[in-house]
């Protein structure tokens, strides 16, 4: 049984002009960087989509104000949940859409027909503005659940000769970014080395003793050329060797070619960092990322002490 949702939304309200109260609709579609389709809010920029919660438009109401959903100018009128006591930066997961805070409050330039009547307005104090990062069909009813901000800070190191010198592409470190983005990390940095094991060796100290890093994925030299030292190099930083995901990967390429019995990657720990051998090819850095990407959050939880039990509490007798 999933949990109970954090909210609901109430109602969803456009308007073709800015500063007007806005009218309620079935549906809106929101774009991700945009906003709102065929809403005059909609954008590049901060405030794309503007949400009220119905419990702060309520003291409006007992303060004699006849008002309903959109008479803020709220594109999205929230029940359940009071938006204004988030963080700049919360995430909220709404049907298929996903928004970030950006800002709580605005200055009020100029009083609206609300304020007019009742001498109060409750928006620029308890109105809050987002931008879109995933888009997709919203409805009234939609359920909205707070999502649990990534506490991953990642790395990406590609390894190879010919991308080192400007000849190659990286389009196996672009895919891994792509997939770590989709699993919720804010933060991806990026670096390209030679197949040379000092220079590899380096920067996976560099990340994991000089910055935040807390997860570095390295793509490229885990095969059986001359060339292909990246083992080599991970396990000369390694304090300890955390086997599961390196054998996780080879286990479910195995299903699909013998060549997986190929691969001499490794995986393991330095300090509070996870390091993580991946294949050279994109296709293969997101089949195999999709084999690890369920474990990763919780690992970075425990390395950094704030994990919970790892196993799966049985269910009740007769559950």
């Amino acid at each position: 049984m999933s949990a109970a949702p954090d909210g609901r939304v109430l109602s969803l309200n456009v308007s073709a002009e800015r500063g007007v109260r806005k009218s309620p609709v079935e549906s809106v579609v929101l774009v991700a960087g945009r906003g709102i389709e065929d809403d005059a809010h909609a954008g590049a920029w901060h405030r794309q989509v503007s949400l009220l919660a119905d419990e702060s438009a309520e003291t409006m109401r007992a303060a004699g104000a006849e008002v309903g959903c959109g008479d803020f100018g709220e594109n999205v009128t929230v029940e359940g949940l009071r938006v204004s006591e988030l963080p700049v930066g919360a995430r909220l997961r709404i049907g298929p859409a996903l928004l970030e805070v950006t800002q709580i409050g605005k200055e009020c330039h100029a009083h609206c027909a609300i304020y007019e009547q009742t001498g109060d307005c409750v928006m620029p104090r308890e109105g809050v503005f987002a931008r879109v990062v995933d888009g997709g069909e919203v409805r009234p009813g939609d359920e909205i659940r707070l999502e649990k901000p990534s506490l991953i800070h990642a790395a990406v190191l590609t390894v190879s000769d010919k991308g080192s010198r400007g000849e190659r592409e990286d389009t196996s470190g672009a895919a891994l970014e792509e997939a770590l983005r989709g699993l919720g990390v804010a933060a991806v940095e990026r670096a390209i080395v030679p197949d040379e094991v000092a220079r590899i060796s380096a920067e996976l100290r560099r990340w994991a003793d000089e910055t935040p890093v807390n997860l570095v994925l390295t793509t490229g030299g885990t095969g059986m050329t001359a060339r292909d030292v990246t083992p080599e190099a991970t396990l000369g930083v390694l304090d300890r060797q955390a086997p599961g995901f390196a054998e996780a990967m080879r286990a479910g390429s195995l299903a699909t070619t013998p060549h997986a019995m190929l691969s001499r990657a490794v995986s393991g720990l330095r300090g509070r960092t996870l390091i993580v051998n991946m294949p050279g090819s994109p296709r293969a850095c997101r089949e195999q990322f999709a084999m690890i990407a369920a474990a990763l959050p919780h690992a970075v939880e425990k390395l950094l002490d704030l994990g919970g039990d790892c196993a799966v509490p049985s269910p009740p007798d007769g559950g």
